[in-house]
C-alpha cells in the first residue's frame, strides 16, 4: 500500500524545510498530493500538486517536478507548504499561541482529476514554533508589555527586539522562531494590548527606550547593545530608535517608511511631525482593490520636510529588506534614497536586499502568500503586492540573511 514518508517524521519547526516522499505507488502512477492546515480561527488553508511516480513507484518531491494543473508546477520540494492558500478570500495566516504547533495534513489521491480520485495514503505532521528548551517569558515590567523568548541553556545570547506593524496587539511567531536560532528575542507590543493605549495617537520613544534597558539589564542578554527587527511601522520605529537612543547596534528594516507616518513621534523635548497624507490619492485596481502606494507626499522631495527620521545620527548597522512590488510603502525608493543620504555623509553602515515580485508583507519562511489584506489605517481591502513564487522564495532567502546580519553585529567585537 502507498505510504507518505516525511523527514523530520512527526514534527518540524515552521521555518524548517520538510522532505516529502511517497512510496509503494505503481510504476509511473499519476497522483495528486494535497496539504491542508487549519489556523486558530478554524479557517482552512490548502495546496495541491500533480505528480507522476518513477518507474520504481517512488515519488520524492526533491527530485520529481510537479506537473501543470495544481497550485504550482516544476521542481519545488517545499511547494506544498509555501503554496498553501486560504479558502476564505484575503485571509492571513496568523499564529497567536506559539506554544502549540499547527497541524499539517498530507493526502495522496489517485489520478489528476477534479475532484480528486480515491484516497491512497494520508498522514499528519506538526509544524512547531518552539524548539525543545526554548523558554517563553511574559514580560510586565514598568510600562513594557512583551514576551521574551530565551534559547535553551544558561549562556548569554545576542538580544533582539521584534516590533510589528500597525494593527496593534502582540505577535510572537517571528520572535519565537528567532529564539530557536540562538537569539534572546523580545516580542514587543506598543498599543491595543492589555493596558497599553487602545489607539496610536502619538508615539513616545521613552517606552521603547524602557524595552532596550530591560533587555540590557537581563542576565542572559549579551551586551553591549541590542538589535532591532522592525516590519512596516515597526521598522519606522526601529529606525527612530537607532537615531535617538543609545545601545542600538544593528537594525533590520522590513519594508519600512524612512519618515514618521500617521502619528507624531516624541522623545524628551523633541517632536517629529508625521508626513502629510492624501487619502484621495488612492488608486482603484482592475479588481476593485485599493492601491494606497501614493497617499503620502514624497519625504525626500518635500521642501523643508520635518518628518524624515535623522538616520544619519545613528551609530547602528542597517539591513534594509525591500519588496520591489510593495504597494503600501514605497520601500525600494525609500531605502535607496536613505542609503544615498548616508553615503553622502561618508557612511557605509548599510546594505539593501532587493526582492522582485515581493509585496509589503515579508514573514519567516513558509508563511502563505498574502497579497491583499485589510489596510490597518483605512480599514479597506488594500493591495499589498507580490506574486506567489517570488514572494515565497524571498522569505526563504531573507530569513538566514537576517540571522547572519544579527550574528555578525551583535556578537562581541
Amino acid at each position: 500500500a502507498p505510504s507518505i514518508r516525511l523527514s523530520p517524521a512527526a514534527r518540524s519547526l515552521f521555518d524548517e524545510p520538510l522532505a516529502i516522499a511517497v512510496q509503494g505507488l505503481g510504476p509511473r502512477q499519476q497522483v495528486t498530493l494535497r496539504t491542508s492546515l487549519r489556523d486558530e480561527a478554524g479557517e482552512l488553508f490548502q495546496a495541491s500538486a500533480r505528480y507522476q511516480a518513477g518507474d520504481d513507484g517512488e515519488l520524492d518531491l526533491a527530485r520529481c517536478p510537479a506537473l501543470p494543473g495544481g497550485s504550482f508546477s516544476g521542481l519545488e520540494p517545499m511547494g506544498l507548504l509555501w503554496a498553501l492558500q486560504p479558502q476564505k478570500p484575503f485571509w492571513r495566516l496568523v499564529k497567536r499561541d506559539v506554544q502549540s504547533p499547527f497541524l499539517l495534513q498530507l493526502e495522496v489521491f489517485e489520478g489528476h482529476g477534479e475532484p480528486p480520485g480515491q484516497l491512497l495514503a494520508q498522514t499528519q505532521h506538526e509544524r512547531a514554533f518552539l524548539r525543545d528548551g526554548v523558554r517563553r517569558v511574559p514580560v510586565r515590567d514598568g510600562r513594557i508589555r512583551a514576551t521574551l523568548f530565551l534559547p535553551p541553556g544558561e549562556d548569554t545570547f545576542p538580544g533582539i527586539i521584534d516590533i510589528h506593524g500597525l494593527g496593534g496587539g502582540l505577535f510572537e511567531h517571528r520572535a519565537s522562531l528567532l529564539a530557536n536560532h540562538g537569539f534572546a528575542t523580545l516580542a514587543l507590543a506598543y498599543y491595543h494590548y492589555e493596558d497599553l493605549p487602545p489607539k496610536l495617537t502619538e508615539v513616545h520613544l521613552e517606552y521603547f527606550e524602557e524595552a532596550v534597558n530591560y533587555m540590557l539589564q537581563h542576565p542572559q542578554v549579551k551586551g553591549p547593545g541590542v538589535g532591532l527587527l522592525g516590519y512596516s511601522k515597526g521598522g519606522e520605529l526601529s529606525l527612530a530608535m537607532a537615531a535617538f537612543l543609545k545601545n542600538i547596534l544593528a537594525v533590520v528594516s522590513l519594508n519600512s517608511p524612512m519618515a514618521v507616518t500617521l502619528n507624531p513621534l516624541c522623545y524628551k523635548d523633541k517632536t517629529i511631525p508625521s508626513l502629510t497624507m492624501y487619502e484621495q490619492r488612492a488608486k482603484v485596481t482592475k479588481s476593485n482593490i485599493l492601491d494606497y502606494s501614493d497617499v503620502f507626499i514624497d519625504a525626500f522631495q518635500a521642501p523643508g520636510n520635518q518628518s524624515l527620521i535623522p538616520i544619519e545620527k545613528a551609530e547602528a548597522q542597517f539591513l534594509f529588506i525591500v519588496g520591489q512590488d510593495d504597494h503600501v510603502v514605497k520601500s525600494e525608493y525609500y531605502a535607496t534614497e536613505v542609503c544615498k543620504l548616508l553615503q553622502a555623509q561618508g557612511k557605509d553602515n548599510f546594505q539593501i536586499l532587493f526582492y522582485p515580485g515581493t509585496g509589503h508583507c515579508i514573514d519567516p519562511p513558509y508563511f502563505p502568500f498574502y497579497p491583499i489584506g485589510n489596510h490597518p489605517v483605512f480599514h479597506k481591502c488594500a493591495l499589498l503586492g507580490g506574486e506567489l513564487k517570488a514572494y515565497s522564495k524571498a522569505q526563504v532567502h531573507a530569513w538566514p540573511q537576517i540571522q547572519a546580519f544579527f550574528k555578525k553585529y551583535l556578537n562581541d567585537k
